[in-house]
């Protein structure tokens, strides 16, 4: 991997976001919800809710990086699972902060189809080699991001609650 890295700040996050933001309503494309992909796309989600005036956010847990360009060999969904009954008839815009592999975003999307009535996919990266491409994207790249939220080691260290 190469050691050149797309740099995001929290001023280019406001900017990205609401730009993002832009080409959702440019497009016509009125989400009745959005599910944020945990943890990545909790703020990318929240920024596009509230510039696109979306009050239903829902959160989805998917663990699939493991440290910088390590991963688990497929995504896992973790509970609690969303519960659609409720929504079936939503447009429902999924948000991560990036499309890399895009297999998170494939799991994803594929738990909502036929559950919703219509589901697209916004992120701020997105990656030549992905193998989803979003409908809503800032920026490509193909270079490791530093996120302003992902950037810096933890203040504490914690061990997985599935090893403990």
């Amino acid at each position: 991997m190469s050691d050149q890295r797309e740099i995001m700040t929290w001023d280019s996050f406001g900017a990205g976001s609401r730009e993002l933001a832009k080409r959702i309503a440019d497009d016509g494309y009125e989400p009745d919800m959005i599910l944020a992909i945990a943890r990545g796309g909790l703020l990318p989600a929240g920024a596009l809710g509230y510039a696109l005036a979306v009050k239903n956010i829902y959160t989805m847990n998917v663990e699939f990086y493991t440290g910088v360009d390590e991963r688990r060999e497929v995504p896992l969904i973790l509970p609690p699972y969303p519960d659609f009954q409720l929504v079936r008839q939503a447009k429902v815009l999924i948000v991560d902060d990036v499309a890399d592999t895009g297999h998170t975003l494939k799991v994803v999307k594929e738990f909502c189809e036929g559950k919703v009535a219509e589901v697209r996919a916004a992120c701020l990266y997105e990656k030549s080699h992905s193998v989803v491409k979003c409908e809503y994207v800032w920026k490509h790249t193909d270079l490791w991001i530093n996120f302003p939220w992902s950037d810096k080691e933890p203040v504490v260290q914690r061990s997985s609650v599935r090893d403990a």
